[in-house]
């Protein structure tokens, strides 16, 4: 077992020894890779996932209260009908990352995703549709080689801008995609690759 997996509680893990360890170590193991269909939850990982671009993700993750505040806990309707001045004040909101563009992205998203569930009854439809509603599962031998993007995540972030989504480049939505489980890339040696999940959802 590579050194590079091993986490300080003993554990191997795909994030291995890393800074924030404790509040990546809680996410890797509870979240990344577990499907999720709750449209609420899919928004609030798709704000998150936008609000990380340029930054760590263990600062996002250490802000995820401060966005739940913020974002009046992902409802979705809530968010869709803030108005401008509810949302220029979060400029000064020390509890979230304070980038008007990615702030406003927010609400414009919301937007989208109540077009979304117009049109195919919900966010999580929309986006499993995308893999058939079966999981992607890869076997990966280290995090090295686990892509920044893929054909898969080009294909979808190309369909969400066209649909109004901003803050949805192929990278974000590949890391999103691993975040709410229509990805596992769980690598060999990491504790969760041999989960039942993964051996649930392998093609046979």
């Amino acid at each position: 077992m590579s050194d590079d997996l091993m986490s300080p509680d003993g554990r191997p893990r795909c994030f291995g020894n890393r800074a924030g360890q404790a509040e990546l170590a809680h996410y890797h193991d509870t979240e990344w890779g577990v499907p999720v269909r709750d449209d609420r939850h899919l928004f609030e990982m798709l704000t998150l996932e936008g609000a990380q671009a340029g930054l760590s993700w263990e600062v996002v993750l250490r802000k995820r209260d401060g966005y739940r505040r913020a974002f009046h806990d992902f409802d979705i309707d809530r968010v869709a009908a803030m108005p401008d001045g509810e949302i220029e004040a979060l400029r000064d909101d020390v509890g979230i990352v304070r980038n008007r563009l990615k702030i406003f992205s927010t609400r414009s998203n919301a937007d989208a995703i109540k077009a979304i569930r117009r049109d195919a009854g919900s966010f999580a439809a929309y986006l499993w549709s995308f893999v058939d509603e079966r999981p992607v599962i890869n076997d990966f031998a280290t995090i090295g080689e686990v892509p920044a993007s893929t054909p898969l995540s080009d294909r979808l972030s190309r369909d969400m801008k066209a649909r109004g989504f901003r803050f949805v480049g192929t990278t974000i939505i590949y890391a999103f995609m691993q975040g709410i489980g229509m990805v596992n890339d769980h690598v060999a040696g990491c504790w969760c690759h041999d989960r039942p999940e993964r051996r649930a959802h392998r093609m046979p």
